[in-house]
């Protein structure tokens, strides 16, 4: 089973505290379009989820381009507050075998600690770690990619 971690882009500040619609910035959208190309040519998704907010969905925006035909889940358990563990549970009740998530630190950061039991290190703008391992579950992931946007 593969797992793909992907935070969103650079996003504009909030506007009068509304942080769910805050968009990618031209920088953000440049990340964005560097993580699509670098997993092209390195996953077969079978599914996309994706956060409830717009920096997430645009983002996603830029890899869903190369997989037309692949379905997305949206979902409200990956926002940057929400709790990992939560996250993980329901992750682990998806019938996919190569799934995709794009959402935000400080949630996708506390995932990938639970599951490889490794120390917390903060995700970059952009930036995706693909995992293996035989289920969604913690301490049972290895990473095995990651990639960094240069821009």
């Amino acid at each position: 089973m593969q797992l793909t971690l992907v935070r969103h882009g650079e996003a504009a500040p909030a506007i009068n505290g509304v942080d769910s619609k805050r968009p990618l910035t031209e920088r953000g959208h440049l990340q964005a379009e560097q993580t699509a190309q670098f997993l092209k040519e390195t996953v077969r998704p079978d599914v996309f989820v994706v956060s409830t907010l717009l920096r997430a969905q645009e983002t996603l925006s830029h890899i869903q381009a190369y997989f037309p035909e692949i379905s997305v889940l949206v979902c409200d358990k990956i926002k940057p507050e929400d709790d990992a563990k939560i996250a993980i549970e329901w992750l682990s009740q998806l019938p996919f075998e190569r799934i995709v998530v794009v959402c935000h630190m400080n949630v996708v950061g506390h995932i990938a600690e639970q599951l490889t039991h490794e120390h917390f290190n903060p995700f970059a703008l952009a930036e995706a770690r693909i995992y293996e391992q035989t289920v969604i579950a913690n301490g049972l992931s290895t990473q095995n990619k990651a990639f960094i946007p240069t821009v």
